[in-house]
């Protein structure tokens, strides 16, 4: 007579990994690009001790694999007519509400950063607006389109941001 039947546990399939670097020179690759976004191959081609067409090739496989995203310029939001910068923690008015405001605040244009977070708020902001009074006024619209309390803390200086990104498991 055969035992009793064994159930094996059910096992979740492993999240998939996030891309990978494959060695130190696409480290220092992406170093020297995080560093200076404009940086010409044969610039990068010398740092990195590589012929010009070999950096091509592993800058475009950095790209296609989803490890450098793209290229954006630091732009100077004084400049732009928007010096004021300030934290927007939110919470949801009813926490059985759904999760949805990153989808609800998108269209906010002030708004250029969206973190969820642990703690009390569920999520964090970075907006920058022209005046105390349009933060006010993003502040409303925040609380109407997401149905969420705000608490701001307003930004006074800026010592860094946008820091570069130095790759985990290649130190320079």
């Amino acid at each position: 007579m055969p035992g009793p039947a064994t159930v094996e546990p059910m096992t979740e399939a492993p999240a998939p990994r996030a891309p990978r670097l494959d060695d130190a020179v696409d480290a220092a690759i992406v170093r020297e690009i995080s560093l200076d976004a404009r940086a010409t191959l044969s610039h990068l081609s010398e740092r990195v001790g590589l012929s010009v067409s070999a950096v091509q090739s592993r800058l475009r496989r950095l790209e296609s694999r989803g490890i450098v995203k793209g290229y954006r310029p630091v732009l100077d939001a004084e400049a732009l007519g928007r010096p004021l910068a300030a934290f927007v923690e939110i919470t949801p008015l009813d926490p059985a509400q759904p999760d949805n405001a990153p989808e609800l605040l998108a269209h906010l244009s002030a708004i250029e950063a969206c973190h969820s977070i642990a703690g009390e708020a569920a999520y964090m902001l970075f907006v920058r607006v022209p005046t105390p009074r349009d933060l006010e006024a993003l502040i409303r619209d925040i609380r109407a389109a997401a149905q969420v309390n705000t608490r701001t803390t307003v930004v006074l200086q800026t010592f860094f941001e946008a820091r570069p990104v130095e790759p985990a498991d290649f130190p320079a």
